[in-house]
């Protein structure tokens, strides 16, 4: 496996999301009619962020920063929660309103499928659960083979409805116990512009009243400036400033969503928002 480089620069300003990129896995997508944009990113969590390995040979010498993508395509950024019955349906509702409302131009667009998933600490064995430490490396690499199974065939349905407008999709997925911190440190590693997520009507209720403590509430609460963040709710924005007495400019004030910039002009507004790292290569 190649090892690649990465600028002291960029370790000692990304220290707020010090991670280890394990794990580069090339998803070809031509024969299920979605357009992937150039790999999967898959984040281990728990280590430093020494290395970015990359998983398989590329055939392009074209280098991209830890923004990803600079090449002028606008970019938002989706999040995608875990198997359970509520928490697909609120991820595909946002998902669509983006696809809907926010994609203006399939062709020059990107949408980034954020997905959080719990890190492993046990394997499971003919003798029970073992902790992942005492096991061989090949039963946790059998094991590891089979949970990157179940994650490919769980995000196929985001993968079938980015097909259907045509848009390009690429995904990250991040193993944390945390959902909300990976994604929070995530943002000004990747300068997440704009961030959408979906909500249930049970938490919406606890987003107004200040009482929840999930996902939503902790990212609108500590989402940096620079990060626009919207929350979908049955298929329609739930503008914060509905929800908070005092306004933020983490999201937009109007019920029309405001049509993605380019990724360059994004950069051109703002300074020291981001850190590029031009030392991985991704095939597009």
């Amino acid at each position: 496996m190649k090892q690649l480089c990465c600028d002291d620069d960029v370790l000692g300003r990304s220290s707020s999301l010090e991670n280890e990129i394990e794990e580069i896995e090339e998803e070809q997508g031509t024969n299920d009619g979605y357009v992937r944009a150039s790999e999967l990113f898959e984040i281990d969590n728990r280590g430093g962020l020494a290395t970015i390995k990359e998983g398989h040979e590329v055939e392009t010498s074209t280098l991209y920063s830890f923004d990803f993508h600079d090449n002028g395509n606008a970019v938002v950024y989706v999040v995608v929660g875990n198997s359970n019955k509520i928490s697909k349906e609120t991820s595909m509702d946002a998902l669509l309103w983006t696809l809907e409302n926010v994609v203006v131009d399939p062709s020059s667009t990107i949408v980034f499928l954020i997905h959080i998933y719990p890190q492993t600490k046990y394997i499971p064995t003919p003798l029970g659960l073992i902790p992942v430490g005492q096991v061989s490396a090949e039963q946790k690499e059998n094991h590891m083979a089979q949970e990157r199974g179940k994650r490919r065939q769980f995000l196929q349905k985001y993968y079938d409805a980015c097909a259907a407008t045509k848009v390009k999709v690429d995904t990250i997925l991040i193993e944390s116990d945390t959902e909300a911190k990976a994604i929070l440190d995530l943002m000004p590693i990747c300068n997440i512009r704009r961030l959408i997520l979906g909500t249930s009507k049970a938490n919406l209720k606890k987003l107004k009243s200040r009482k929840g403590s999930g996902t939503a509430d902790q990212i609108l609460l500590n989402a940096p400036e620079f990060c626009e963040v919207k929350i979908i709710c049955e298929g329609k924005e739930m503008v914060e400033l509905q929800m908070f007495e005092s306004p933020s400019p983490k999201s937009t004030t109007g019920n029309s969503p405001k049509p993605i910039q380019s990724h360059t002009e994004d950069q051109n507004q703002v300074q020291n928002g981001s850190f590029g790292c031009g030392c991985f290569k991704a095939r597009v």
